[in-house]
């Protein structure tokens, strides 16, 4: 692969964008050519090319699939360039071991091949795949509970009663399936799968849903809810906010009004889904914090009151 990107940002390849970020501030600070004595910049070269490539979802893509090498090729500098090469490939391939173009009666190289091009071709199994190998994406539990829900396996052990009444363990493997925009607290229960006592049947055994805090995002109900920081300028004059959503996709939201303290940016249907309403999400509600400045010059002031006509009183 060459140049291990992740190694030089000391960031595991599961990184989050807050960790990559706070990582590349530290490191960029301590290596900055006005922070070292040396005259040598090659570390710091090194630590920007690594942050560039990684803080771009395409650019990463491509450092993934073909490393460094691939990646300055430029031969797949549009992914779209990507995915003609993996046909490309799976139609050679296919063509080749396809079971009416070979004599044997075995077809697992042909079922291999396609299995590989099912994953490599769907971004979102391609990265599990990448990240956690043919195990962690068979096993089902890193699948995004945003879009599509999760289904995770949870082994259990209990105690069951033989039939003479005996107490023993039985070890069992249950699959979860949690379906998209169950709230904390949602309850999934397992009749008669808890401990068994004498004379009674067992007990059902119950997994109650907790949901991880999100860097950017809290949930309220079925919305999600952040707060943007934006200068008072910015809050007279306009702005345009670009959100990056839970799965993955770029929004760009224009403020063009005059922003008040308090305000709030409704998208709609950009929230959680709602599990009792198939196809239907919750809004995305974006909370404007306005930082107003510390201190203002004289001059300042005296252009604010002639632009804004602050020779007017308003009284309350």
């Amino acid at each position: 692969m060459g140049v291990d990107y992740y190694n030089i940002l000391k960031v595991p390849k599961t990184f989050t964008d807050e960790e990559l970020k706070k990582s590349y501030k530290k490191l960029a600070m301590k290596w900055h050519p006005d922070k070292t004595t040396s005259s040598d910049d090659s570390k710091f070269k090194q630590i920007s090319e690594a942050y560039y490539v990684l803080s771009d979802p395409k650019k990463r893509q491509i450092y993934d699939l073909y490393g460094e090498d691939g990646l300055k090729s430029g031969q797949f500098d549009d992914l779209h360039d990507v995915d003609e090469e993996l046909k490309k490939s799976y139609k050679k391939l296919a063509m080749k071991w396809h079971p009416d173009k070979t004599t044997s009666s075995d077809d697992s190289k042909f079922k291999q091949i396609s299995e590989a091009y099912y994953v490599l071709s769907d971004p979102k199994k391609r990265q599990i795949y990448d990240l956690y190998g043919e195990d962690g994406l068979k096993s089902g539990q890193f699948d995004d509970l945003h879009d599509v829900g999760s289904k995770r396996k949870m082994q259990i052990s209990r105690i069951v009663l033989d039939d003479s009444g005996k107490p023993g363990t039985l070890e069992e493997i249950l699959p979860i399936h949690i379906k998209p925009g169950w709230k904390k607290g949602t309850k999934i229960t397992f009749p008669e799968k808890g401990n068994q006592e004498p004379g009674a049947a067992p007990g059902d055994l119950i997994f109650v849903v907790d949901e991880k805090p999100h860097d950017t995002f809290k949930r309220d109900g079925n919305d999600l809810v952040f707060t943007k920081r934006i200068t008072l300028l910015e809050a007279l004059t306009g702005k345009t906010l670009k959100v990056t959503t839970l799965d993955g996709r770029l929004l760009i939201i224009p403020l063009t009004d005059i922003i008040k303290p308090g305000h709030e940016e409704v998208i709609q249907n950009e929230g959680m889904p709602i599990s009792k309403e198939p196809g239907k999400k919750g809004n995305l509600r974006i909370k404007i914090d306005i930082k107003f400045p510390s201190r203002l010059t004289g001059d300042q002031k005296s252009d604010l009151k002639r632009v804004l006509g602050g020779g007017s009183r308003v009284d309350d």
